[in-house]
């Protein structure tokens, strides 16, 4: 079997070349004073429903900036910028509402106040707002107003099986990525309110919880977890053990959603069906296999049809320090690291490894800065530091390749960076938001976040922006709006046929 070393100088550099990386980057939309705007998606912006770059993610509140697939992340977060200038403008201009620089929320006004997207009269509008109420039911509205960056990412030449090889790593190693760039150790109680929880007061407590060396308490027990979904036993050894397993997690009823009804008394809907997933979306995890989906059809059926088109990296929290929420340099490493994860030896999972690895992700979220923190790698404690420190040194080769393929040392200096923050643990963004809180706004979570939020705004407002890329903008929204009329006007059947035939198992292939 060939070495890790022998596969990177395998690796042609037009392949490397035609890497793409895209970016969907999720935000609270804040009042001027603070708090959860309640207000509609703002029409300006165009369309949810249909809009490529700019849309909605759970609520109204949340919007959710998307970009093309780039070959380069300069080109990447370029684009990236532009869309958060033109929404920044178009809030300002509309009252001065802002981008939530932070992963956890801001306050917040009562579970059921918290508004739930809505796309419109067409079926499939309807549908994705009965699917969020259907989310509301099964986990409370909190959980889903946190927000994170996905990185969305594909080589040339991959197949599906090789995909999953990736994905396999990617679970091993994810922990890396969480102390990296977790930037979520605290958040405002009001987040918990009424849970349990285990969190420490900051100050006097009235203002921030946390944990002292917590990374990521989105990708911890608090944040995007599921008691329901623990039972779901989904295997990455290959696309059809993958889709089996969320088949039955699509078709299988589930006796507490059954409890709950696809329809109240008074007939309006409470969730699109009663299997412990509604879609292939609601399943949670650090990383998914993805495929382009045409219009109408289910996202396993594309998978089984087409196989793995690209993976979508869902473990990065927002960068508080940052105006678009992530850097070129971390965008670097993350294409380091999947390299990383593509070209190393991948053995199937195993029930054991799947647990093991749950609890490494519960570990490091919750105290991935802690001295000394051990993790489970095959049945072997092991220290955090030590097994991090192994995974970027095997990273070195890689990022020399891609330096050479493009000129210059970008990618050897991400990698610089990385093995910085893992030799003193201070310099993680976890660390920082901590010091920068106690520092400058009296362990208050909100006061730091909002400022942040403030930094941003006045960031991305300052920079140069033409007459061209206003009516580039504006003439997307209104095509957007447009293409939500021409969906609406198109629907035929009643909406519960449409919705059962939607719902069908026959239509995840």
């Amino acid at each position: 079997m060939s070495t890790l070393q022998e596969r990177i100088g395998a690796l042609a550099q037009e392949r490397l070349a035609g890497m793409r990386r895209g970016i969907e980057k999720e935000g609270l939309r804040v009042l001027p004073m603070g708090g959860l705007a309640l207000t509609p998606h703002p029409l300006a912006l165009g369309s949810a429903l249909t809009h490529a770059s700019i849309t909605t993610d759970y609520s109204e509140s949340q919007i959710e900036l998307i970009t093309g697939a780039h070959k380069s992340v300069a080109g990447c977060l370029d684009e990236l910028t532009q869309v958060h200038q033109y929404v920044l403008r178009t809030l300002q201009d509309a009252g001065g509402e802002m981008l939530w620089a932070s992963s956890m929320p801001c306050g917040l006004p009562t579970d059921e106040t918290i508004p739930i997207g809505r796309y419109g009269n067409s079926h499939i509008g309807r549908a994705k707002s009965i699917y969020r109420m259907g989310l509301a039911h099964r986990y409370g509205r909190r959980m889903q107003t946190i927000s994170g960056i996905h990185y969305n990412w594909s080589l040339p030449g991959v197949s599906s099986e090789e995909y999953f090889a990736l994905i396999r790593n990617f679970r091993r190693h994810a922990f890396v990525l969480l102390y990296l760039f977790g930037a979520s150790p605290a958040l405002c109680p009001c987040f918990v309110a009424g849970r349990e929880h285990g969190l420490q007061p900051m100050g006097d407590g009235r203002q921030a919880l946390y944990l002292p060396h917590a990374t990521s308490l989105r990708m911890g027990r608090l944040g995007y977890q599921s008691d329901a979904q623990a039972s779901l036993n989904v295997s990455y050894n290959g696309l059809q053990g993958y889709a089996d397993s969320l088949h039955e997690a699509l078709t299988q009823p589930y006796p507490a959603y059954e409890a709950i009804g696809i329809r109240n008394i008074g007939g309006d809907y409470n969730q699109l069906g009663t299997s412990l997933l509604q879609i292939e979306n609601e399943f949670y995890g650090t990383i998914r296999p993805k495929r382009t989906v045409q219009r109408g059809e289910r996202p396993l059926h594309a998978l089984r049809e087409r196989g793995v088109e690209y993976v979508e990296v869902r473990l990065m929290d927002l960068d508080p320090f940052e105006s678009v929420g992530i850097t070129a340099s971390t965008m670097r490493l993350l294409d380091v690291f999947l390299l990383h994860c593509l070209l190393s030896d991948s053995p199937p999972d195993t029930p054991q490894e799947i647990a093991e690895l749950k609890h490494n992700q519960h570990q490091t979220a919750e105290r991935g800065r802690e001295a000394g923190l051990l993790l489970k790698r095959q049945g072997q404690s092991v220290p955090l530091t030590e097994w991090a420190a192994e995974v970027l040194a095997e990273c070195a080769p890689i990022a020399a390749a891609l330096d050479a393929g493009q000129g210059g040392g970008d990618y050897a200096a991400a990698l610089a960076q990385a093995r910085a923050v893992l030799a003193d643990s201070s310099l993680a963004p976890s660390a920082q938001v901590l010091a920068a809180m106690r520092g400058q706004h009296g362990c208050n979570y909100e006061a730091f976040a909002f400022a942040q939020s403030e930094r941003a705004r006045d960031a991305l407002l300052a920079m140069p922006w033409s007459g061209a890329q206003q009516q580039h903008y504006e003439a997307l929204a209104a095509r957007s709006l447009a293409e939500q009329k021409d969906i609406e006007a198109q629907d035929q059947l009643p909406f519960e046929e449409w919705r059962q035939q939607y719902m069908d198992a026959r239509q995840l292939g």
